[in-house]
């Protein structure tokens, strides 16, 4: 027998296993990584947008009415004196109060209770809600079918083509329910994609109807859809039921005791009794808070209405702007055609969210394009991946680039307006 050699005695070096990462991005080691393209849309996104909101700061960093309610709330009082005249004002009693919605106080709150942020907390508000929705554009994409650079091309529409940059970037009350509904409804997307969790689909929806209530009406189509893949368990479908449908139910008792406080009435929003400084919106409103006879002016303003002329610039109306013109790449999600089943689900779900955006008697004033849309917008986002796969290359791409420099426009010509 040989003795073996001080060399042969060593232990062999064992090849390391490989570190894999999953959808999240969380490495089978533990440790949390982000794909560099990401991480540099993700910086962009946050410089892009916070830059944006620092010149429009700037310009105009008073504080606005909702702050006024806001320090007013932080005393247990809904009502501010100095609403008196404001738009959207209602006067009950000699008190007067904000005929806006629990969601655009929220976030006030904070910052109404340090004075020196008040004036520019209207500005961090929508950030807070405006940047995770544009970051998460990317993960809704991939989610929803693109791949590689198409995911890419998604993502920056729809942080930089489509008005969710605008909304984010200029610190207005309004604006900012629009901002809080779109990063829910890009949640709901994303949870719909994903584990499909009844109680957690229901609360993003409760949350965006907080927001803007129009949005809750894409509960019909998904709702229907969970209890649909429970029908042969009648137990589990009623549990499905009451998780899904227990926090929408909850929101909106929430919005009636809001409602019922300032106004005595759980039905009245305040909208129907405000004060309004536009003829124009008080003729619209006229005709009914909710009506037909608001569609075609709707439509109008939706599709059809285009740019000014002064001195040979194009100039938009405050009053609103065609999607075409503003966002032209949403109509790459036509290309999802309606043959696959998800398609057909995100159709329903966009056509009964703007079914009352339609039927509306505003359309948005102040505006750049026709914001009310970004109640579906998430849906055609959704849309535009699932149609990915059609994409014949260089048009989708130019309709991207498009939208992008009328978004860019629109935040020049918005600068002006709002400063003033």
């Amino acid at each position: 027998m040989t003795a073996s050699t001080p060399a042969a005695r060593q232990p062999q070096p064992q090849p390391a296993e490989p570190r894999t990462a999953g959808p999240t991005g969380v490495t089978t080691a533990g440790r949390f990584h982000i794909p560099r393209p990401d991480l540099y849309f993700a910086i962009i996104v946050l410089a892009a947008y916070a830059g944006m909101a620092a010149v429009a700061a700037a310009n105009n960093h008073a504080p606005d009415s909702m702050m006024l309610v806001a320090e007013r709330a932080l005393g247990g009082h809904l009502d501010a004196a100095g609403l008196q005249g404001a738009t959207d004002t209602v006067n009950v009693g000699g008190h007067y109060y904000l005929a806006l919605g629990p969601l655009q106080l929220i976030p006030y709150l904070p910052f109404a209770a340090v004075p020196a942020f008040q004036g520019v907390g209207r500005f961090i508000a929508c950030l807070l809600f405006g940047v995770p929705a544009a970051w998460l554009s990317l993960p809704l994409a991939r989610a929803y079918g693109a791949k590689g650079s198409s995911a890419f091309w998604i993502a920056t529409f729809t942080a930089f083509g489509s008005l969710l940059f605008y909304i984010s970037v200029f610190g207005d009350v309004y604006y900012l329910a629009q901002a809080e509904a779109f990063l829910a409804l890009t949640l709901f997307l994303l949870e719909w994609a994903g584990r499909r969790r009844p109680a957690a689909l229901g609360a993003l929806l409760a949350f965006s109807f907080l927001a803007r209530p129009t949005t809750v009406f894409a509960a019909v189509p998904f709702g229907l859809i969970l209890l649909w893949h429970e029908r042969a368990r009648l137990l589990e479908g009623a549990r499905v039921a009451v998780r899904f449908g227990l926090p929408v139910a909850a929101a909106i008792a929430l919005y009636g005791w809001f409602n019922w406080v300032r106004f005595a009435s759980p039905l009245e929003s305040g909208y129907a009794i405000s004060t309004l400084r536009e003829p124009a919106l008080e003729a619209r409103r006229a005709l009914g808070i909710f009506s037909i006879a608001q569609v075609p002016e709707n439509v109008r303003l939706a599709l059809l209405s285009g740019f000014g002329f002064v001195h040979g610039l194009p100039v938009p109306s405050p009053w609103g702007l065609s999607m075409l013109l503003v966002s032209p790449a949403l109509v790459i999600a036509i290309w999802a055609g309606l043959r696959d089943r998800t398609a057909q689900l995100l159709w329903i779900a966009t056509a009964l969210v703007a079914l009352p955006v339609f039927l509306y008697y505003g359309g948005g004033y102040s505006q750049y394009g026709f914001r009310y849309s970004l109640d579906f917008t998430p849906f055609l986002v959704a849309l535009m991946a699932e149609g990915s796969r059609r994409w014949i290359g260089r048009p989708e791409k130019l309709l991207v680039v498009a939208s992008v420099v009328s978004v860019v426009y629109g935040l020049m010509w918005g600068l002006s307006w709002h400063a003033g």
